[in-house]
């Protein structure tokens, strides 16, 4: 933790707090178009995508050529982005999980989306409002929400025709969740061979539940109205969340197949457990797995009662598109250029149907293209709906501090000590709590 604080603290001393002025507009300079890179996370047929994206947009005009570049996961293209900044062998723009939002900020290494929106005079009206909350930060838009995504219920209708249950009506509540997951579970002898439901241990799904709740991840309003100072996760609603977690798990009914959520996938997908919760991004992969095996359903993520689904909501996940400050501004104008190309609503109503994340414009959704995705697989309209009946609260934006994937590691443990019962659930919270409070005040320590 002390290696990581003192390398923050270097980065720091040696990055420039003079923010670049954007133009509006590029142009072909006179040695011709301008070259800049795109650094990005996304692996497989989501990545294909990505590259189809550039090669549409390098085609579309004659002043830019991007190239796409694989960096690895998110944490991987953020280890790289901080040993760059000496050597400035960074990117134009760069695609960055939801975590480094604060971290990017502190360290003063981009250049504010809004700074290019306002210079541009260009409109985010059509622009989901919830998505681009996440990544507002004292009024400014710092990124442009690239791959967007939040959690919802798989479910196996063909288990439920199997146990008499309505097939279109999945739980919604977690009572609801824990009695369907007792009907579907099935044993031979003391050996369960099919679990009714069945959730990785991940810190992002504990995290939405909580915003699902109504309840902060952070104090100072999730770290929006003020620097965050300390954990605030371990308040009723956590509890409640492990506490549920715990009942179905101690029951028998939920089945627990580790941290890694592609384990969870595959027992999904090989029908030893009816219900999972799972991001929206993987229900391309889903479809696939269950064609010719069984009929795929999609439901909203579970909340405390029904109540909360008028109070609350989930929280955006996935990434967003961060322009450099320190590239050159051809380069920079390049890449705001190709921010505005991917999120126009044709490319938007693409990658919708390439990859499974929600387009970030309503106008996506009007594009033939999406409308007959859609009309051929309306579970992808779960995610879409759930979206819109998410408030805009302080909840639903998401925790805002510089240790978001250390916190997030820590509820992890924490979950893990209350199944395996080395704790109960307001134990290990208030431990993991404390951990994240510590961290965030050595983290706020090395922020000018």
């Amino acid at each position: 933790m002390k290696r990581k604080m003192l390398f923050l603290m270097v980065v720091l001393s040696l990055i420039v707090s003079a923010c670049a002025t954007p133009a509006p507009v590029a142009e072909p300079t006179a040695s011709g178009p301008t070259k800049y890179a795109f650094w990005h996370s996304m692996g497989g047929s989501n990545g294909e995508a990505v590259v189809e994206m550039m090669k549409r947009f390098n085609a579309s005009q004659t002043a830019c050529i991007g190239e796409a570049v694989f960096q690895g996961s998110y944490d991987d293209s953020l280890n790289k982005l901080k040993a760059g900044l000496q050597s400035k062998d960074i990117p134009a723009v760069v695609q960055m999980f939801d975590l480094a939002t604060q971290v990017l900020i502190d360290l003063q290494v981009i250049a504010p989306m809004q700074e290019f929106i306002d210079a541009d005079k260009f409109s985010l009206a059509d622009y989901e409002t919830n998505v681009l909350a996440y990544y507002t930060v004292g009024g400014k838009l710092y990124g442009m929400p690239y791959n967007t995504s939040n959690p919802m219920l798989y479910y196996n209708k063909d288990h439920f025709k199997a146990a008499g249950l309505d097939p279109n009506k999945p739980p919604r509540t977690y009572a609801e969740v824990l009695d369907v997951a007792k009907k579907l579970t099935k044993k031979d002898g003391d050996k369960v061979t099919q679990y009714g439901y069945s959730m990785a241990i991940y810190g992002w799904f504990f995290e939405q539940l909580l915003a699902a709740s109504g309840g902060l991840y952070l104090d100072n309003g999730n770290g929006r109205d003020a620097r965050a100072t300390k954990a605030a996760f371990n308040g009723p609603e956590g509890v409640k969340i492990l506490t549920w977690w715990k009942e179905g798990y101690d029951a028998k009914v939920f089945g627990n197949f580790g941290r890694p959520t592609a384990d969870t996938q595959k027992a999904f997908d090989a029908q030893q457990t009816s219900m999972i919760i799972e991001s929206t991004a993987g229900l391309r992969g889903r479809l696939n797995a269950s064609q010719g095996k069984f009929e795929l359903g999609t439901g909203y993520l579970p909340r405390p009662d029904e109540a909360a689904f008028k109070s609350a909501g989930t929280i955006i996940g996935g990434a967003s598109a961060y322009i450099m400050k320190d590239r050159p501004k051809a380069e920079q104008n390049c890449a705001w250029q190709f921010i505005k190309f991917t999120t126009s609503p044709q490319i938007q109503a693409y990658w919708h149907t390439a990859s499974g994340y929600y387009p970030v414009t309503k106008a996506s959704y009007n594009i033939q293209e999406d409308k007959d995705w859609v009309a051929k697989y309306p579970q992808f309209l779960t995610a879409v709906d759930q979206l819109h009946i998410s408030p805009n609260i302080r909840a639903t934006q998401g925790g805002l501090t510089g240790v978001m994937p250390q916190a997030r590691q820590l509820t992890e443990v924490a979950i893990e000590e209350v199944i395996q019962g080395k704790a109960t659930p307001k134990e290990a919270l208030d431990k993991a709590a404390d951990a994240v409070t510590k961290a965030i005040t050595d983290y706020n320590k090395t922020v000018k």
